[in-house]
């Protein structure tokens, strides 16, 4: 099952640097979980000043309860507080950009 996952930052004055100290870890999970096949694209939303704001994750579990599990309750900018808002949708990725 493929979803859409939406995290929006905080809007304090510490938001960019708690997203800044989770970031590396956010990225080694972000290669993990690519390289797994559960990632299939993302990209950090810019707000108007082009500075990072939140992130759209594209991805594949076999449960919106395996999502939560095997992803968001381990995902640093969870932990972190950075994303003080996170949406998840049902998605269906067009085929050609599940073919490896």
């Amino acid at each position: 099952m493929q979803f859409i996952v939406t995290g929006y930052d905080g809007t304090d004055l510490k938001a960019l640097d708690r997203r800044m100290a989770a970031r590396e870890a956010h990225l080694a999970m972000g290669k993990e979980m690519t390289d797994t096949g559960r990632w299939l694209y993302a990209a950090a939303i810019l707000n108007e000043a082009g500075k990072m704001a939140g992130s759209l994750i594209i991805c594949e579990f076999d449960s919106r309860e395996a999502l939560d599990r095997d992803w968001l309750e381990k995902e640093p900018y969870v932990l972190g507080k950075v994303w003080e808002k996170i949406e998840v949708k049902k998605a269906q990725v067009a085929p050609f950009f599940t073919v490896k």
